[in-house]
């Protein structure tokens, strides 16, 4: 029999590497015999690049970042062999997994670090830019990403606003370009949530990220604020910004994308035709997957599903 190894990881447990390792491992022992083949996923969370690079090949560049609290922190893309397109993870300068349980604070968490793995990226030349979303601790909107590309929130005053989602709700303004050389943005999104509402980024992913329900509330007018200077402020910028498919992924990263002008991606969807899983999944007799937890979000978008 072949059976399909093809898991995710298990947040805060095992990367999807060890997941799949493990299983097979323990398939072994009682059944020596039969043929596994192993392809380790990833929607767009922590293991994004590691996944790439294992199936696409490539360059890995080392890049200094910063962590959701600004502390210095590692982080990496991977470009192309032609160089024509950068792959990085929000998770690797945004993720939760940086922060011991008592700093999350989705109140007062930048996506800047974020911001400098793009730059990296756009100054290597790449033409796409390909940031895979998930697993972070930030619910800015990509508000500290615009910073560090060039575009700063500013209050009504004209002065900087400080980094943190709950800034936003005294934004008026963008002040600066970002700078992008022309480079086109992908956001390989593990979710199809929009910015705002019910569904939204603040209301369903800000208390795994440590927002009571009165910051909840405070973060999504917040966004709403932000949303409608996007739309005044950046010329490529859709309108209804905060319904659209796949703006809330990552504290609202996927919306920052789109007002960019760029697009977000199903991530599972990216990395299955990357590493050939249909053609996988057509020579196999069984397949195992999983994640560390399954709920309700695992239905909106993510590898399970």
């Amino acid at each position: 029999m072949r059976v399909l190894l093809c898991p995710d990881k298990f947040a805060g447990t095992l990367p999807a590497q060890e997941v799949a390792v493990a299983v097979a491992e323990g398939w072994r022992e009682v059944a020596e015999g039969d043929d596994l083949v192993v392809r380790p996923l990833a929607d767009g969370g922590p293991g994004f690049v590691a996944v790439l690079a294992e199936a696409l090949g490539g360059r890995r560049l080392p890049v200094s970042t910063v962590d959701p609290l600004g502390r210095p922190a590692a982080g990496e893309i991977l470009l192309t062999a032609d160089g024509s397109t950068a792959y990085l993870e929000s998770a690797q300068a945004c993720g939760l997994h940086l922060l011991d349980p008592a700093e999350r604070d989705p109140k007062a968490t930048t996506s800047y670090g974020l911001g400098l793995l793009v730059t990296a990226a756009v100054e290597s030349g790449a033409r796409t830019v390909v940031i895979g979303l998930g697993g972070s601790a930030t619910n800015d909107a990509g508000a500290g990403m615009l910073t560090a590309l060039g575009a700063t929130p500013l209050d009504g005053t004209g002065l900087a606003l400080p980094y943190g989602g709950a800034a936003l709700a005294a934004v008026a303004a963008l002040d600066g370009t970002p700078r992008l050389r022309g480079a086109t943005l992908v956001a390989a999104t593990d979710v199809d949530n929009p910015l705002l509402g019910l569904h939204g980024a603040s209301n369903v992913y800000g208390p795994q990220k440590g927002a009571s329900r009165e910051d909840v509330l405070l973060l999504d007018a917040a966004l709403e604020r932000f949303a409608a200077v996007l739309e005044k402020d950046l010329p490529g910028c859709p309108p209804q910004l905060g319904a659209l498919p796949g703006g809330g992924a990552a504290g609202g990263l996927g919306a920052a994308v789109l007002a960019l002008g760029g697009r977000c991606e199903s991530g599972i969807g990216l990395v299955t035709r990357a590493i050939g899983l249909d053609a996988a999944l057509d020579a196999c007799d069984l397949v195992i997957t999983g994640e560390g937890s399954f709920d309700h979000q695992s239905l909106r978008g993510k590898v399970v599903a």
